[in-house]
């Protein structure tokens, strides 16, 4: 199957990091290249980009798409919180600007075998980087009940969490839980019908709490952000887009202490702590997609970019 993911919030990223012809740029999530290739057209003879994913269909059909650049393009096959060490390797202090759009690709939904999605029925997977041992599976037939009731509560924020935990375990007593299918029907047991019908497909929201859980997607950003933002060269930037609450706390937490570090209480009349402020919010509030945009890509509904400046 062909790699195909629309970009969402395209110009709004490429306009957010205002590009210099001879920056150095990284594309953190590069996916089938859509972002990429926008910097790239952008560049002059001394620019460069770096493009990371951990999933190899993606890194193939980026390298399809990005190859008229030769050079000027670089493909890691990695998870963007190596970014640091990957780019060290590369001989990369300091970039001019970063990308990250998180969540989960148009292809790597379509692509039935992945198991992402709840619409077709096959093997539990859910691995963006196939490399990994673990799968959903695991998640789904060895987490205890209360671990899956936090996982499904805390990622999917879902209010049924608890009922749906208890009909997992209820159901996997009679045997392993091997397909999208299989769980999918058992999500649907466990939420009241008259819930169903009002938001969207009823197993959607388990399906993103288990996605989140075996790829530690939270985690993974929580624990570089700070290290994105200490990269950025003075004047570079740093556009996230994020396609849930979650996702989108973390960065916009992550963005105010790097924007205000101090830690001084509110009466000290000078800072003593010695924190000082790392750049600027350049979003006070997220760009959010267009009309235009959500009638061509429904995927986009929950999108929202920030962007970050470094001082």
């Amino acid at each position: 199957m062909k790699f195909e993911h629309t970009s969402v919030l395209l110009q709004e990223t490429i306009d957010g990091l205002a590009i210099r012809p001879d920056g150095i740029y990284v594309d953190g999530t590069l996916g089938g290249g859509g972002h990429s290739l926008e910097v790239c057209k952008r560049l002059g003879p001394k620019g460069s980009i770096v493009g990371i994913d951990q999933d190899a269909a993606a890194i193939e059909a980026a390298g399809i798409r990005l190859k008229d650049f030769g050079e000027k393009v670089t493909i890691v096959r990695s998870n963007y919180c190596d970014m640091k060490s990957r780019l060290h390797e590369l001989g990369i202090d300091r970039v001019d600007g970063i990308i990250l759009d998180l969540g989960v690709s148009s292809y790597q939904l379509d692509t039935v075998d992945r198991g992402f999605s709840y619409k077709e029925d096959a093997a539990l997977d859910m691995r963006m980087d196939t490399r990994q041992k673990m799968t959903a599976r695991d998640i789904v037939n060895d987490y205890e009940e209360k671990d899956l009731y936090r996982v499904i509560r805390d990622y999917g924020e879902d209010k049924f969490a608890k009922n749906i935990a208890r009909h997992i375990v209820m159901e996997r007593g009679k045997g392993p839980i091997e397909t999208t299918g299989q769980l999918t029907e058992i999500v649907r047991r466990a939420i009241p019908m008259k819930f169903q019908k009002k938001s969207g497909h009823p197993a959607k929201r388990t399906f993103q709490a288990i996605r989140i859980e075996l790829n530690r997607e939270l985690e993974v950003l929580r624990d570089s952000l700070d290290d994105m933002i200490g990269l950025l060269k003075p004047g570079g930037r740093l556009c996230i887009i994020t396609f849930h609450s979650l996702e989108d706390r973390i960065v916009k937490s992550a963005f105010k202490k790097n924007e205000h570090p101090c830690t001084c209480p509110s009466d000290f009349p000078v800072c003593v702590c010695g924190k000082v402020s790392k750049g600027s919010i350049v979003t006070r509030k997220p760009i959010l997609p267009g009309e235009e945009e959500l009638k061509v890509n429904s995927r986009a509904k929950s999108a929202k970019l920030r962007i970050f400046e470094r001082a």
